[in-house]
């Protein structure tokens, strides 16, 4: 183990709960850490899903590179075993290039998936199990089945449409083979860390959190958010990954006449806030985190140059270049 020890390569991850400001943050630290962002966000890997998504815009990366945004169509699907095997590949090549990769992010399963040694159940299979699912699905609806997996997986729930039908077979397949969900295989595996680690978690009083959510939410909506989602919507995409995440959703409901624009907006605020709690315990939980509490003055020096010192101690990193 020793030698091994020796060569893991260096990682910083930044996390934490949406608006609590990471982005700015990460600019600031990839300058003085000479590194490189790969996105840990499960949605800005979508083309055309940049307001809703908070995707970092080319001027505000200020030069730095950024990997992981923009590589699929919204149709497209995908899974957080195909985000570990790009994530590791982005780390080994931005370290061939002599620089420090930096994942920075929220979606707390995939980024896990990364920094531990986890094997996936995406080889686990029943055909003949399957063949009864798509005849209960002939018989009964695919809400069946939704229901069904929301019992079992209210996880995976959460993240698959009701209607896509593939993947709500699947994930009710590898509970059917595996006996466990995809998070309860993960969280049974006997992991370590793959990196010489430093994960940096921000955190921020709650109050000034949700105000800072419900703003940002309005501002979104100032951007063109009700745009970009309509144009999804009129392109005919539904029923996939990609238009489940907070933000699409909700405005979904209200172009399909189900809710007004007012309640849309508010279910979007109380989402993200709700996503934004949900986010923070799986961190607590899930990942050896060092965290900091940021106040509203996000451009605090003394904070950024705390937590610049507790990721070069932890690294042996001496000089900033």
């Amino acid at each position: 183990m020793g030698s091994n020890e020796l060569n893991r390569e260096k990682l910083v991850v930044l996390i934490g709960p949406t608006a609590v400001g990471k982005t700015q943050l990460s600019i600031k630290l990839a300058k003085q850490l000479n590194a490189e962002i790969i996105s840990g966000d499960s949605m800005q890997i979508y083309r055309g899903m940049d307001i809703g998504t908070a995707k970092i815009t080319e001027e505000e990366m200020e030069g730095i590179p950024h990997h992981l945004i923009n590589i699929r169509n919204p149709e497209d699907p995908f899974s957080v075993a195909e985000f570990q095997t790009l994530v590791r590949e982005c780390i080994q090549k931005i370290h061939e290039r002599g620089k420090l990769p930096m994942i920075v992010g929220g979606t707390g399963l995939y980024i896990q998936s990364v920094i531990y040694d986890y094997k996936f159940t995406d080889t686990a299979s029943d055909p003949k199990f399957r063949i009864e699912l798509e005849q209960q699905i002939a018989d009964g609806g695919a809400l069946v089945l939704y229901d069904k997996l929301k019992k079992l997986d209210p996880e995976s729930a959460k993240r698959i449409h009701p209607n896509n039908i593939r993947r709500l077979i699947r994930a009710l397949e590898i509970i059917h083979t595996t006996g466990t969900t995809i998070s309860e295989n993960i969280d049974k595996q006997e992991v370590e860390e793959l990196y010489d680690l430093a994960i940096v978690g921000l955190t921020m009083d709650r109050e000034i959190l949700y105000n800072r959510i419900n703003k940002r939410v309005d501002i979104m909506m100032q951007q063109g958010l009700l745009n970009e989602v309509s144009s999804l919507y009129q392109s005919g995409l539904k029923d996939c990954q990609s238009i489940q995440a907070i933000g699409y959703k909700e405005l979904y409901s209200y172009l399909e006449g189900k809710v007004t624009l007012e309640t849309a907006v508010e279910q979007l605020k109380q989402n993200s806030r709700r996503y934004a709690k949900r986010q923070l315990t799986w961190f607590r939980n899930k990942m050896n985190v060092q965290w900091f509490t940021m106040g509203d003055n996000l451009h605090s020096e003394e904070k950024f140059k705390e937590i610049y010192k507790y990721i070069a101690g932890k690294l042996g990193i001496t000089e900033n270049r």
